[in-house]
């Protein structure tokens, strides 16, 4: 007899609400009140140096106290720990993350811990981690630990388009490498009727919509790429901090994920790739998920040549790897192909023989395509 949790739903999950603007932190105030009066505000010393009168200013307005947490690199089980401390400490009834993904992961795991309601403000648009209902947990080195899911999503996110665009371009790169193995990832879960980030089988708006990301990102990254490194917001900038944190987080969660994202989780494994960020690390997964489905080679020349424009790493020389290196890439496949891990909702079974060969097979692949597009040849990257 089949009980009811037994039946299979199609099921798509958000945040409960999402602002984006210029100017949107001078409002963070107005938007966390209706959430909670007794806010604790989790940012690193670089991140409050910069946004603390802001949005103190804001919090005054809304006659909200101002009480902040620090914060260190990773979003580490011991990070979640210390920010669950605060927050009793504060006796806080809502938690804001202000600052990049670790911090924004580290923020929703510790109001989960406590029982209490959080909000995402992200500063840079590197990832898609503000609006999901998991967090990331990395070990004190930076390799990848757990998922950790939540049983809802924040209940604001808050982008101000202005602060994105202030940061060094490399981080609005880096989210454009994350946002377009959306859209790759969640048309492999479609195909294969595996079960999404969400806890049930994808719904057609959620993989539509990560398709959006990606068609929004061809059209617009290297304009807004060229504008944020002038820190202005264009209606490109717009597009592209969209469709990295909001399209992109509703398209992996309620899409799926798939290949892409655990070979970065492998490729945390080794130390040579410490130091890229999440979206550099991404890319390689995607142009490696191409290879293992055996995608049409247009298809894998169109994503190296764009994605090598836009200034991400397609081969393994730019992420500190080597081809002879076979020992560094058993391990990257061994840890992305570990029960439970998301490549294994790909429709076809991945053996780490297969992820070996087809990691090594995009250096040789990337570096004809990019002679032949006329682009730089792949520089070494040197962990730090």
């Amino acid at each position: 007899m089949t009980t009811s949790s037994q039946i299979p739903v199609r099921t798509l999950i958000s945040p409960g609400r999402y602002v984006q603007a210029r100017g949107a932190m001078s409002r963070l105030g107005e938007f966390v009140r209706p959430i909670g009066t007794t806010p604790l505000l989790v940012a690193d010393d670089v991140v409050w140096g910069m946004l603390s009168s802001t949005i103190t200013a804001s919090f005054e307005e809304a006659a909200l106290p101002v009480t902040r947490e620090g914060f260190g690199t990773y979003a580490t089980a011991g990070a979640v720990e210390r920010i669950a401390e605060a927050i009793r400490d504060a006796g806080a009834d809502v938690v804001v993350a202000v600052g990049g993904g670790s911090t924004i992961d580290a923020v929703k795991a510790a109001g989960f811990l406590t029982g209490i309601r959080w909000v995402s403000a992200p500063t840079v648009a590197s990832t898609d981690a503000p609006c999901s209902a998991l967090s990331v947990i990395y070990t004190e080195d930076g390799a990848f630990e757990e998922y950790r899911f939540f049983p809802r999503n924040p209940d604001l996110v808050l982008v101000d388009t202005q602060v994105v665009a202030n940061a060094p371009a490399r981080f609005l790169v880096a989210g454009v490498g994350d946002a377009l193995a959306t859209w790759i990832e969640a048309r492999a879960v479609a195909a294969a009727h595996t079960t999404t980030m969400a806890g049930g089988l994808p719904l057609t708006t959620g993989t539509a919509l990560a398709e959006l990301s990606w068609r929004m990102l061809w059209e617009n990254a290297l304009p807004a790429i060229a504008a944020v490194e002038h820190h202005l917001v264009t209606l490109a900038v717009e597009k592209v901090v969209e469709a990295n944190t909001l399209l992109s987080g509703l398209g992996f969660e309620s899409g799926g994920l798939a290949a892409a994202h655990a070979i970065h989780n492998g490729l945390t494994a080794v130390p040579q790739t410490h130091g890229l960020t999440h979206g550099e690390k991404v890319n390689i997964g995607s142009v490696t998920q191409l290879v293992l489905e055996g995608a049409p080679q247009d298809e894998i020349r169109d994503l190296v040549e764009f994605t090598t424009r836009v200034g991400l790493p397609t081969t393994l020389t730019e992420v500190g790897l080597a081809v002879d290196d076979v020992e560094s890439l058993t391990r990257v496949a061994e840890t992305a192909t570990a029960p439970g891990e998301t490549i294994h909702a790909m429709p076809f079974e991945v053996r780490v023989s297969d992820l070996v060969d087809a990691l090594r097979a995009i250096e040789p692949l990337a570096r004809s395509v990019r002679e032949r597009a006329g682009l730089p040849a792949p520089e070494l990257h040197v962990a730090h």
